[in-house]
């Protein structure tokens, strides 16, 4: 993608005024994509404690702590029931099967997210077919629209990097061809859209837990949100074997549960989220000021920059017409960066098979990264790394 184009995705901005800001002159540092060792010694000892009291309970497995986790995430988001389940994928899969999603039927997503969320449509028997982005990297509506098929059973918005789709425009092609919405909203714990949360749009809502999310645990851990009873029931039901309250197999299931001690990290975790989300805008507002006016270098949108969009921030994902060598310079600078999934769209995995006309995201795939955000960067951090990102610029 040229300059030219970034020029014409990008508003007008001013350069912005650096007052408050270090110098570019700040001592070198070590700043790594993310800190696993801090997420767990920034509460060190409450943590410890809770873990060592669920194990001396022996209260391993849909215990008091994950029944608890649920009606206290539900009440966060203002849902009837949250589920615990084992991962993301997982509550994918149970969202579409809630859908009715099986066999036969065709479910249009976008090629640029993780491959599980078209992993999970492959999973319950259905197609996954492709459309593309746009240059806030949220699904491109009108893109979708040219796919349907009368095999079209749902459409699943991707609510990626903490940022949620432009939902009117989803809700309208769901009702204007009788689509079911099914969101996979794994990375947007808290995004909200017209003051909506994220995961409410459709059937169901899936969250994930990673460590590396915005709300995450200490392995592997995930949540799917639904406000019809008889759909929770289901879902409960699938995620233990297809058992009922009753301890009869009312239907084939999966080994799908949120384990207790994880669900016990996140209840503690929960109660301080807002904190958490407040930080990571803060720093996504350090790295809009910073950052905006540089040529070349496309930012997502700022946290508040759309009134109707409340950004969570769980990656800060930017493009850049020289991406490998200004991530080859961060990382001489100590300056951890990645580039999601291999740096491929899920229709560039060749051994899958899959195809898609999506010129934005084939495009985008040569340019994409993500600069460090985690709420344990202190601004002194963060504006080590806005040096560093001007100083190659100025190269």
């Amino acid at each position: 993608m040229s300059e030219a184009l970034v020029a014409q995705t990008r508003p007008e901005r001013t350069r912005p005024d650096r007052a408050g800001a270090a110098p570019a002159t700040r001592r070198r540092r070590e700043v790594p994509f993310f800190n696993y060792p801090a997420l767990f010694a920034e509460h060190r000892e409450e943590y410890l404690a809770t873990i060592a009291d669920v194990l001396a309970r022996g209260a391993y497995i849909m215990q008091r702590d994950l029944a608890d986790f649920e009606t206290e995430l539900a009440a966060w988001l203002g849902v009837r029931h949250a589920i615990g389940l084992a991962d993301g994928t997982v509550a994918l899969k149970i969202a579409l099967r809630l859908a009715g999603v099986g066999p036969g039927y065709e479910v249009i997503l976008p090629s640029h997210t993780f491959i599980a969320t078209a992993a999970a449509v492959h999973d319950v028997g259905a197609e996954p077919v492709l459309c593309d982005c746009g240059p806030d990297s949220m699904m491109d509506v009108e893109s979708a629209r040219a796919l349907v098929t009368a095999n079209t059973a749902a459409i699943m918005p991707v609510q990626l990097n903490g940022r949620t789709c432009d939902m009117d425009a989803v809700q309208a092609l769901a009702r204007d061809h009788g689509l079911k919405i099914v969101e996979d909203s794994c990375q947007a714990l808290g995004a909200r859209y017209r003051g909506r949360h994220a995961g409410t749009f459709g059937v169901a809502g899936s969250f994930s837990f990673y460590p590396a999310k915005t709300l995450g645990c200490f392995g592997d851990g995930g949540a799917l949100i639904v406000d019809d009873d008889d759909l929770a029931v289901m879902a409960r039901e699938l995620r233990d074997h297809g058992r009922g309250a009753d301890g009869l197999v009312h239907r084939f299931g999966v080994n799908g549960r949120l384990d207790n001690v994880q669900a016990a990290v996140l209840r503690l975790k929960l109660a301080r989220y807002d904190e958490s989300l407040a930080r990571r805008r803060a720093i996504a507002a350090i790295y809009d000021a910073r950052l905006s006016g540089l040529d070349g270098l496309l930012l997502p949108p700022g946290p508040d920059a759309d009134p109707d969009r409340f950004d969570v921030f769980q990656n800060y994902e930017v493009q850049s017409d020289r991406r490998d060598a200004l991530r080859a310079f961060l990382a001489d600078k100590g300056v951890g960066t990645i580039v999601q999934w291999g740096g491929c769209m899920i229709h560039q995995f060749k051994d899958l098979g899959l195809r898609a006309r999506a010129p934005y995201a084939e495009a985008m795939s040569a340019r994409y990264m993500m600069l460090p955000l985690h709420p344990m960067l202190s601004d002194d951090d963060v504006h080590y790394v806005c040096d560093q990102v001007e100083a190659f610029h100025r190269g």
